[in-house]
């Protein structure tokens, strides 16, 4: 892990150990806005998506939550965490290769 893609990779691997301790994703959201703006552009294409990552999986989740009154939220749920796991393998990958995220503003993967 090179010393200029570890902090993005740690903010990736909190997030997935969010699914473990709950309180781990604050943790790399926080993170991700310290370092935004500091990083060279390609490397700051990740920080902004990870903190968009946080804040449309928080939305999912809560909406998800509320319908799971009537059931269906146990699906969003389900469907928010593949989300979830895809993103991060997604910035993985991206980060490995050395490479920007190419469609940051995406809500989807």
């Amino acid at each position: 892990m090179s010393e200029e893609t570890g902090q993005a990779k740690v903010i990736y691997v909190l997030y997935l150990a969010g699914f473990i301790v709950g309180v781990t994703p604050l943790i790399g959201v926080v993170m991700a806005y310290l370092a935004k703006g500091e990083a060279p552009e390609w490397l700051d294409t990740h920080y902004r998506y990870q903190i968009r990552t946080f804040w449309i999986g928080f939305l999912y989740t809560f909406v998800s939550v509320l319908l799971t009154v009537i059931l269906i939220g146990i699906l969003g749920l389900l469907a928010t965490a593949v989300w979830l796991i895809v993103r991060c393998i997604k910035g993985f990958q991206a980060l490995d290769r050395g490479e920007p995220i190419e469609k940051v503003a995406t809500w989807m993967f």
